[in-house]
């Protein structure tokens, strides 16, 4: 699995309009490229691929991208299709190395490379509801033990890194310092 896929200009506008909708659907597409239902079948099954996207029950039959024994099913962007999404947008503002953050600075946070598997992971345990460790392992790619690898090096590295319980799975974030 690729962990920082190049997306092409359909899968970005598939998954930006995504990011717009409250049920974070990707169907009905828009307008502009609904003519070439090739197309966007295969951008779709990329996306799907990678677990930019998941598959689940649509409501109404217009938000179906297919049917499974005459059941529409809809596809909605995964926490990491929006973690990529965030970053693209990220990268486009000219805010990243102005030089106002000192580096040599004691107790404080180290800078992460732009695209990087560490910057997908903090993008998630950013989030107000953190990220259960399926959801890093799926963002990520890596195995379970690396995963928990990587968040004590967060850790070591000056982060603080919060243990709460979501349901019957533990969830991390990280938390606000004030």
């Amino acid at each position: 699995m690729t962990n920082n896929p190049k997306l092409n200009d359909l899968q970005l506008i598939l998954l930006s309009t995504a990011t717009q909708r409250d049920d974070g659907g990707l169907f009905p597409v828009v307008d502009s490229i609904a003519k070439d239902e090739d197309r966007v079948r295969k951008a779709v099954q990329f996306l799907l691929k990678r677990s930019l996207v998941e598959e689940g029950p649509a409501t109404d039959r217009r938000f179906a991208w297919r049917e499974q024994d005459d059941q529409p099913i809809a596809v909605f962007i995964t926490a990491a299709g929006r973690c990529l999404m965030d970053r693209t947008a990220d990268g486009a503002e000219p805010h990243a190395g102005d030089g106002s953050t000192p580096k040599n600075e004691k107790n404080s946070v180290q800078e992460v490379r732009k695209g990087s598997k560490k910057e997908l992971v903090l993008g998630l345990l950013r989030r107000p509801d953190g990220a259960t460790l399926h959801d890093l392992v799926t963002a990520t790619g890596w195995l379970p033990h690396t995963t928990r690898a990587a968040l004590t090096g967060l850790r070591k590295k000056g982060h603080v890194v919060e243990k709460t319980k979501r349901d019957d799975a533990t969830c991390y974030r990280i938390a606000e310092v004030a």
